[in-house]
């Protein structure tokens, strides 16, 4: 829809035009999406079923909203959308610092504008792009940023009283009239800054320095926290809780399907480099795994969670380790391996909190601890458990491969060999290629090599192998011979 040509408040008279509440505006056009099966939300995977249904309602119900989640739970996002419920175009009169409706104008500045011009009061057009105002609630914000405050420059230049309207400067809140505000983190505002919100939530009006100037402000209020603040750093106050209509609990994905086309979204990589880097499915199944592993470890502290952002940016170092490896060997392309994991070490110690056993583990330690506990738990989806009381009068299917390693025998993985160094330096181990083509037959051939290498990890995740780091990759050893030499 194109911006409306209507200049005048004459104009607009003359139009269908009725002024209406934000709250019913949201409402209205939902109502609209719901009834033609439109999606309200989009780009918000995994909500559909969960936290988008009770934002639904809230919005239904005209209330302002707060989102309780841990970090890296798309809060903010889910907030953003909320403009395209938005009417594309509404009016305002022109110049307006609150956005003053031309027909219910809450302003005196406004209505002296109104009563000196008439019908031909000027008005403009706002976009619903610029109906959104976020600030990020920090311990230094205070009532005059949020609400406003009298401005002495203002009072002198027009030579106006403190107690007359045209002196004050209007903070965020009154400036999304009409608009919808997003406060994020909530419980890092000081208590005395989140009293002066009561009036507007529950009275929708301000007050400044307590002049007798009360303003009807009409913004609709989304407030995002994490339930770790309440704790650690603030709390929400009680009373602007009870103030508050809806409170909605944000989540991470439930299952790793979801987690992958979060990160398949996300995910900000340079389409040359797609065409040149092939990434198994299995890569992608183990990259999600990790934050799974990471949310569930007793290492890392579960009540500041692990952001979803994790997952992506490690795909995004998972890729920039195999194109760095393209550029050493010359190669035209390749594909991922499990040695390329090492590369996400970094993106995943920034993501994590570490409670004090993992802190003295060390950050690198706890990250490749994960990366391996995420390769032991997808193993049984591929290959036979490895059950930890085994008979040995028991055949084991990987007895040959092991038997390989126990006599002596050790694998060495560069981390910059060529493709075909690679694939010959895994297919030397004996039988390595029978139990792929015995329990992965429908395997797909470029995903050959990936798996084989997976199952070396597997192997050493339920402790069947040693492995060991070098500088310039990994070495992989019998666990038994290697624990005889130590000795």
């Amino acid at each position: 829809m194109s911006k409306p040509k209507i200049n005048t408040l004459g104009e607009l008279k003359k139009t269908e035009y009725q002024p209406i509440k934000i709250q019913q505006e949201l409402s209205k056009n939902l109502r609209y999406k719901l009834k033609n099966g439109l999606k309200s939300f989009d780009g918000l995977i995994g909500y559909d079923n969960t936290v988008i249904p009770d934002v639904e309602r809230a919005i239904l119900s005209g209330h302002n909203i707060n989102l309780l989640g841990l970090r890296g739970q798309a809060k903010t996002r889910l907030a953003r959308q909320m403009t395209y419920l938005l009417d594309e175009w509404v009016p305002i009169i022109a110049g307006s610092e609150i956005n003053d409706d031309p027909l219910s104008p809450i302003s005196n500045e406004s209505e002296e504008l109104i009563s000196k011009y008439g019908d031909k009061t000027p008005i403009e057009w706002l976009h619903r792009d610029d109906r959104f105002f976020e600030k990020l609630a920090t311990p230094d914000v205070t009532v005059a940023d949020l609400i406003g405050d009298v401005d002495p420059i203002k009072a002198t230049n027009l030579k106006l009283s403190y107690a007359d309207e045209k002196v004050i400067h209007f903070g965020m809140i009154p400036r999304a009239h009409r608009c919808i505000f997003v406060l994020n983190e909530l419980p890092d505002l000081q208590s005395r800054i989140q009293v002066a919100l009561f009036s507007i939530l529950e009275e929708k009006e301000i007050q400044i320095r307590g002049f007798k100037l009360r303003l009807p402000i009409e913004p609709q209020i989304i407030f995002t926290a994490n339930p770790e603040d309440y704790t650690n750093r603030g709390s929400i106050v009680t009373p602007l809780k009870d103030r508050i209509g809806s409170q909605i609990l944000t989540h991470y994905p439930h299952s790793i399907e979801i987690a992958k086309a979060i990160t398949h979204q996300e995910v900000k990589i340079d389409e040359n480099n797609i065409s040149k880097i092939y990434v198994p499915e299995l890569a992608k199944d183990i990259l999600e795994q990790i934050g799974f592993e990471a949310r569930k470890s007793n290492f890392v502290d579960s009540k500041s969670g692990v952001s979803a952002r994790m997952s992506i940016t490690a795909f995004e170092n998972l890729l920039s380790t195999a194109e760095r490896r393209i550029l050493i060997t010359g190669e035209k392309n390749t594909s991922v391996r499990m040695a390329d994991f090492l590369g996400i070490i970094p993106s995943i110690n920034g993501k994590i909190e570490l409670v004090y056993e993992g802190e003295q583990e060390g950050a690198e330690q706890i990250s490749y601890h994960l990366i391996s506990e995420a390769c032991k738990t997808i193993f049984p989806t591929y290959f036979p458990e490895i059950k930890k009381l085994e008979k040995k009068e028991n055949k084991g299917p990987y007895d040959k491969l092991l038997g390989w390693f126990f006599s002596d025998n050790e694998l060495f993985l560069e981390d910059t060999l060529s493709n075909s160094s690679y694939k010959d330096t895994l297919e030397m181990i004996p039988d390595i290629k029978n139990i792929i083509k015995k329990h992965q037959p429908d395997c797909p051939k470029e995903d050959i090599h990936f798996m084989m290498e997976f199952l070396l990890w597997g192997l050493e995740a339920n402790k069947k192998l040693n492995k060991y780091r070098t500088l310039e990759g990994f070495q992989f050893k019998d666990s038994l011979g290697s624990y005889i030499s130590g000795l």
